[in-house]
C-alpha cells in the first residue's frame, strides 16, 4: 500500500520541500478521512472548513487541519473510538502512526491529533533528510455543538480507495467562514484566502447558519435583536477589513501558496477587500 501512497506523492510534482511536506500531509488527511468513513463517522459528522474546500473543491491552497461538526449536538462525542478505526486502517496502508485526543471533555470543540513519521521513513523525501526524529502532525476538530441551519452535501472520492464523504454545503461552509472572520479574535490569513475564493465562485452565504453562529459565540452572542442581512453583514466586514494589517495577513497564507499563486497576495489591500465584500449577494 505504500506504493499507492508513492504514486500519489508524484502526481503533486512537488517543486520544493515545502511543497512536498504539504503533498504528504494532504495525503495523509485523505486516508484519514477514508479511513473515518469506514467507521461511519460520517452518519454523525460532517466536514468543514478549509481543508474541506481544499480537497473536494480544489481550493488553491494547502490547509494543515481536518475540521468537522456533529450533524445533531451531543455533549458526549468522544474520538477514542474512532481514531482506534483510523489507526486500524492506517497500518493497512503501512503508516504505524499515533492518534490520540487533546484537551478537556467539556469542551465545544474536540480536538484530537494524528501523529506519524513512518511515511517519512519509508519514501524518499526531501523536506525530512537530516530530521530522523521528525513526525508529521494532523489536527482534527469537531464542533459538538454547532450552530442550526446548516446544509449537507455528499461527495464521493477515489483516494485510497472510493468512498463518500458528508459535508457542508458551500451556502454553510461560507456562513461559518465568515464567523471566522468576524469573531476569530486574532488574524489569521486563509480565512481572507478563502473568503475571497468564495466570492469569486459567486457562492452566497447561508444568512440564517451564520446569524445562528454569531448568537452562540463572539461579540453578538445572545443578542437576540441582531438582523444578519446582507447590508448588516457588508457592513460589519467592512469594519473589520479595516483593522487589519495586510502585510501580515498575507504573510500568514502565503507559504500554503504555490508560487504562481503567491504574486496575488500583493494586491491584498482594504481596497481590494472592501471591493470583494461589495460583491457579494
Amino acid at each position: 500500500m505504500i506504493d499507492l501512497i508513492q504514486q500519489k506523492l508524484d502526481e503533486y510534482e512537488a517543486t520544493n520541500p515545502v511543497e512536498e511536506e504539504q503533498a504528504t500531509k494532504e495525503i495523509i488527511q485523505e486516508i484519514a478521512l477514508y479511513a473515518l468513513w469506514r467507521a461511519d463517522f460520517f452518519e454523525v459528522a460532517a466536514f468543514q472548513g478549509g481543508t474541506s474546500l481544499r480537497i473536494l473543491q480544489g481550493l488553491p491552497r494547502f490547509s494543515e487541519d481536518l475540521d468537522f461538526m456533529l450533524k445533531e449536538p451531543d455533549p458526549d462525542f468522544d474520538w477514542r473510538g474512532y481514531l482506534d478505526a483510523l489507526l486500524g486502517c492506517f497500518e493497512e496502508f503501512g503508516l504505524n502512526s499515533e492518534a490520540l485526543p487533546k484537551g478537556r471533555m467539556d469542551n465545544r470543540v474536540r480536538k484530537a491529533v494524528i501523529k506519524d513519521n513512518s511515511v517519512t521513513n519509508q519514501l524518499n523525501l526531501s523536506f525530512y533528510r537530516g530530521h530522523e526524529n521528525q513526525k508529521l502532525k494532523i489536527k482534527l476538530e469537531i464542533d459538538v455543538e454547532p450552530p442550526a441551519g446548516s446544509g449537507y452535501a455528499y461527495t464521493y472520492l477515489d483516494f485510497p480507495l472510493d468512498y463518500e464523504i458528508c459535508h457542508q454545503d458551500l451556502s454553510s461552509n461560507f456562513a461559518l467562514k465568515i464567523h471566522a472572520l468576524l469573531c476569530r479574535g486574532f488574524l489569521k490569513g486563509r480565512d481572507w484566502y478563502d473568503f475571497n475564493w468564495y466570492v469569486k465562485q459567486k457562492i452566497s452565504p447561508n444568512l440564517p447558519h451564520l446569524k445562528n453562529a454569531l448568537y452562540q459565540y463572539g461579540p453578538w452572542q445572545g443578542d437576540e435583536g441582531l438582523s444578519v442581512d446582507l447590508e448588516w453583514l457588508q457592513g460589519a466586514l467592512n469594519v473589520e477589513i479595516e483593522r487589519i494589517n495586510w502585510e501580515e495577513a498575507a504573510a500568514d497564507v502565503e507559504r500554503f501558496l504555490s508560487v504562481s499563486e503567491q504574486k496575488s497576495l500583493s494586491l491584498w489591500s482594504e481596497r481590494f477587500f472592501k471591493k470583494r465584500v461589495s460583491e457579494l449577494t
